[in-house]
């Protein structure tokens, strides 16, 4: 980096194989409206989340087109709904164990996993490291930055809930994938938002995904 230069700080955004792919992409979006930089690490299991999800099938040499159709796509399926500007994002394979994030030296402001499936909740808190995303968020605990983990299963069994349990006490952010209602979604775009902003909210990126909360009951009747 030559003087005078900005050293680029991303936020690592993992994608895992649960169902929730419009919850990643509602981050993603919030994250490059807000000015943040990217680097995004989707899993093996997560293209069949996707395909299935979406009909999108996110190819390594074709990532940039792929994002772009999956983002510009509403939770509700409707193609072309968001513009979205890629050039802030950098892409990183799930099997090149020797990228960046896989170091600690690689500077980033901090990483969420949305969704988190719980075999990734499993492989993070147990310090597996099979692949790009789990060593991340293993660099990002070590590291002592942000955390986030969207998880997205229901029931959860006792096996889960202890692995939440060690990542928070690791210092991470469990953030279930639970919209809620006061916000006066009218749309399904509105419960993934309230999701991904809640997500953002854990780790301090500003955003305006949904309507706060301002102690009045009734707020979010409609009009």
């Amino acid at each position: 980096m030559n003087a005078g230069e900005t050293q680029r700080t991303p936020w690592i955004v993992g994608v895992s194989g649960a169902s929730g792919t419009p919850y990643a992409a509602a981050v993603l979006r919030a994250l490059l409206d807000a000015g943040e930089s990217v680097d995004l690490v989707v899993s093996r299991a997560s293209r069949l989340t996707l395909l299935d999800e979406t009909g999108i099938a996110f190819r390594d040499a074709h990532w940039r087109p792929d994002l772009r159709e999956w983002l510009s796509m509403g939770a509700d399926g409707k193609p072309g709904t968001f513009e979205v500007d890629l050039a802030d994002v950098r892409y990183w394979s799930a099997g090149d164990l020797a990228a960046g994030p896989s170091s600690g030296s690689y500077p980033a402001k901090g990483m969420v996993i949305v969704p988190a499936s719980t075999a990734c909740v499993a492989g993070v808190a147990l310090g597996l490291s099979k692949d790009l995303l789990q060593r991340t968020a293993s660099v990002t605990l070590k590291e002592r930055r942000p955390l986030a983990v969207a998880v997205r299963e229901t029931p959860l069994n006792g096996q889960t809930l202890r692995h939440l349990v060690t990542l928070d006490d690791a210092g991470a952010a469990v953030v279930p994938a639970s919209p809620a209602f006061y916000a006066g979604a009218t749309h399904i775009q509105h419960l993934v938002d309230f999701v991904a902003g809640r997500v953002l909210d854990a780790v301090g990126v500003p955003h305006r995904l949904y309507r706060r909360w301002e102690g009045e009951l009734g707020g979010a009747r409609p009009a």
